[in-house]
């Protein structure tokens, strides 16, 4: 393939790019952000080394295509050739997608059926595919999805107890993060390998925020279930929840799915516990009785979580932190690795204050790893071998 691969994440309120260059494998190059893309869009760019190298402030709100036309623009000028190819992040891909896919109308068709099991993703997903598709259809486009990665999970783990019916309609347990799970799940094998052939836990934690049960690398069990609310207490999502709140705010208050969806998807979480903030930074600095509430509850939620994919494993043999809060929290690191104690996991405190790689002590039972995830490489991967097999 020639020219350079450009990565879209398109989020509810962001659009995260980056380019690489093509090889043997890819190799990352410069990359940005568009924050608030649907209120006052601002753009920053930074180089392969991390330092910034632009920075602008639209001065109104623009039509989303025109900010995937700004993205397409700036990566065109950065090696003075054209796009080899294009790989989104796709969160959703139902039960059918198990493996990239070329986009293509049929593809949009398809993904358009899936926006109700990803209301707040799945639009913001297909809409940079579409645009491109319709101005440049020879470009090619791979979608790669973060459910695909959980399609080794068993029928009986992917599985619930509701009349078979509804999950024959697609009512069941698919899992999310999977791009980050792969790329963690194969930088473990370099740096561990040892380890990584037995049973391991991948935590990704960050605003939004799931567990991984792995057994030589390939999933068995992960904490988001039918979507991304699942699980964990997150930064503004609720995580776990029993069915029987949602049934009380129906008829208690009067809500409707509208209301239900905005406040379990945007008003809860962090943010909901605390009053303040979904930000565990602002939280960990704060001295607020309520911060320190949500904090503990993030722990408590993140250790149960923890034992359930200890028992769905029969064991462990190593737990990895990824994402915001899991490469950049020895707090929260710390708090979840004492509780855990029983289990023989012992802390390095002062590997782990410096965010190294390896931070359990030689004594642990358990290995203890920080990873940085990097999503964007696994699309740039998936690209290029998708692109030069067709």
């Amino acid at each position: 393939m020639k020219g350079p691969i450009l990565t879209l994440n398109a989020g509810s309120s962001s659009l995260k790019f980056a380019l690489f260059e093509t090889g043997a494998t890819p190799i990352a190059g410069p990359k940005g952000i568009i924050d608030e893309t649907f209120s006052t869009p601002h753009m920053v760019t930074v180089d392969s080394a991390g330092r910034q190298t632009s920075e602008r402030y639209f001065p109104k709100v623009m039509p989303f295509p025109e900010l995937v036309r700004e993205v397409i623009d700036w990566a065109d000028k950065q090696y003075g050739t054209t796009l080899g190819a294009v790989g989104h992040r796709v969160v959703h891909g139902g039960s059918q997608f198990t493996t990239p896919q070329v986009v293509s109308e049929k593809l949009l068709a398809d993904l358009d059926a899936l926006v109700a099991l990803a209301p707040l993703h799945e639009p913001h997903n297909i809409a940079p595919m579409r645009y491109l598709l319709e101005c440049n259809p020879n470009l090619p486009q791979i979608a790669c999805f973060d459910t695909s990665f959980h399609r080794t999970m068993s029928d009986t783990a992917a599985r619930f107890a509701l009349p078979l019916r509804f999950e024959e309609d697609g009512v069941r347990r698919y899992g999310f993060h999977g791009l980050s799970y792969e790329y963690i799940a194969e930088r473990f094998r370099e740096i561990a390998p040892e380890l990584a052939t037995g049973r391991a836990i991948a935590a990704h934690l960050g605003n939004g925020a799931s567990l991984c049960a792995m057994k030589d690398g390939r999933s068995i069990d992960t904490s988001m279930g039918f979507s991304a609310l699942d699980g964990l207490v997150m930064g503004t999502r609720c995580g776990n929840l029993d069915p029987g709140v949602i049934l009380y705010f129906m008829r208690r208050y009067g809500m409707g799915a509208a209301q239900i969806e905005s406040l379990l998807y945007s008003r809860s979480g962090l943010l909901g516990l605390s009053g303040l903030s979904p930000d565990m930074r602002t939280l960990s600095q704060s001295k607020e009785a309520a911060a320190k509430d949500a904090i503990a509850a993030f722990v408590f939620r993140l250790v149960r979580e923890i034992g359930a994919h200890i028992a769905s494993l029969g064991g462990l043999d190593a737990l990895i932190f990824t994402a915001g809060i899991g490469e950049h929290s020895p707090e929260i690191r710390k708090m979840t690795c004492e509780r855990l104690r029983w289990l023989g996991l012992a802390l390095d405190d002062s590997a782990n204050a410096r965010n190294d790689q390896r931070i359990s002590s030689p004594d642990s039972r358990v290995g203890i790893f920080v990873i940085p995830t990097n999503e964007e490489y696994m699309i740039a991967k998936h690209v290029a071998l998708a692109v030069d097999a067709v």
